[in-house]
């Protein structure tokens, strides 16, 4: 009986150590989960919304793995990221925080925000306004403009532009360095993104996590955890499994 007792509890332990070892190999070489806490990627990401990045998308860098161990320098078995990628990476200015936006300018790219308006190696990025929409997440609600941005290489994004008039509605003009991006969010006038030099500016190609891939949970956090009765309420479930563009 007793030998049987120690047969299960070995048996046990040797499962969940695999299944321990399984998710770290997948969350480190192919998928790793995430949350959206901020809202600077409306319209297109929600708070609430969780989903998974390709760490595999643009090859491996110390920051792939768990704690950013100093393993090897520069990246590697990686492709270069497109404009217009959905795309987490570690924050320049801590090397640490999390941080996912939109990439929109590639080395050697000239950016500027000119009322506005995107320009990209000097010409405006066309946008087309499509209507209005409110954001109810915020103390007060805040009313946007809804507008579909077409990029240089043809893809088409929606944002919201609260102003034209902004604080980084129109910004001297960004030089995107060899081995560096340019991010900005969504949410144009609710976003600590590239344009903040200080902050966030340019980010190396180390520096990038993975590109975002789709939703596979989504809820909008009015239910705490134990009002189990209101959750089929909360979760949106149209969002769930989701791709994102």
């Amino acid at each position: 009986m007793e030998h049987r007792k120690g047969s299960a509890l070995w048996e046990t332990a040797r499962t969940v150590f695999y299944a321990i070892l399984i998710a770290l190999v997948v969350r480190t070489f192919a998928f790793e989960p995430f949350n959206i806490p901020s809202g600077s990627m409306k319209p297109t990401l929600l708070v609430g919304d969780y989903l998974f990045v390709s760490k595999y998308s643009y090859g491996y860098s110390r920051y792939s793995f768990p704690w950013s161990p100093p393993l090897f320098d520069g990246r590697i078995l990686g492709d270069e990221p497109e404009r217009g990628d959905v795309i987490v990476f570690k924050k320049p200015s801590d090397n640490e925080t999390d941080y996912i936006k939109r990439l929109i300018g590639l080395p050697g790219d000239r950016i500027q925000v000119v009322g506005g308006i995107l320009h990209i190696n000097g010409e405006p990025v066309t946008r087309e306004k499509l209507g209005e929409s409110t954001d109810r997440d915020t103390l007060s609600a805040r009313s946007f403009d809804v507008y579909r941005e077409t990029l240089p290489n043809g893809r088409q994004h929606l944002i919201w532009e609260a102003s034209d008039n902004d604080h980084l509605d129109n910004t001297n003009e960004y030089f995107v360095p060899e081995g560096h991006f340019f991010f900005m969010g969504d949410n144009r006038d609710n976003s600590r993104d590239s344009r903040v030099l200080y902050d966030v500016g340019y980010v190396p190609l180390d520096n990038l996590v993975g590109r975002a891939e789709f939703l596979f949970f989504s809820h909008d956090d009015t239910a705490s955890l134990w009002q189990i009765w209101r959750w089929p309420w909360v979760i949106r479930f149209s969002r769930i499994f989701s791709g994102i563009s």
